[in-house]
């Protein structure tokens, strides 16, 4: 059963806000059907670096897609149907195909992706442009609105 939030009050009261609450809404949506295969870690490796680190046992590097676009990472897993006729006493490893999407923060690119001993490893690195930089200004350089000492 799913709980379903309404934002439309939300959106009476703000301006330029609706993007957070869709992005609260598809995390609602994504945590409660269930679907939580493949597992995943993130991580944090640096100041602006993250590695998605996923479990995809069982999978080629050519069943496997990384696509990233309007700040959504996604990443598929396309298993192709086994002729084999096979007789299981029990079944854990799950040979299905997947689709799973990680929303991105802002200038967030992908580096990189590697797949060794059944784990797929996403590099991610946050690049800031120059102009949203934090500038110093030197105090030297700043002068009093009014340069007129008061009379004592």
């Amino acid at each position: 059963m799913r709980t379903a939030f309404d934002f439309t009050p939300l959106y009476r009261n703000t301006i330029g806000f609706d993007r957070i609450a869709q992005m609260i809404d598809a995390a609602a949506q994504s945590s409660s059907n269930g679907n939580n295969y493949p597992p995943y870690d993130i991580e944090v490796t640096g100041e602006n670096q993250y590695t998605i680190t996923l479990a995809v046992a069982g999978f080629t590097e050519e069943e496997l897609e990384i696509h990233s676009e309007s700040g959504v990472l996604q990443v598929r897993g396309k298993k192709e149907k086994d002729d084999q006729k096979r007789e299981y006493l029990y079944q854990g490893i799950a040979y299905r195909s997947f689709e799973r999407k990680f929303q991105l923060a802002d200038h967030v690119k992908v580096n990189g992706a590697n797949l060794a001993n059944g784990l797929l490893t996403i590099e991610l690195f946050k690049e800031v442009p120059e102009a949203m930089k934090p500038k110093k200004s030197p105090l030297t350089a700043l002068v009093p609105w009014n340069s007129k000492t008061p009379d004592v």
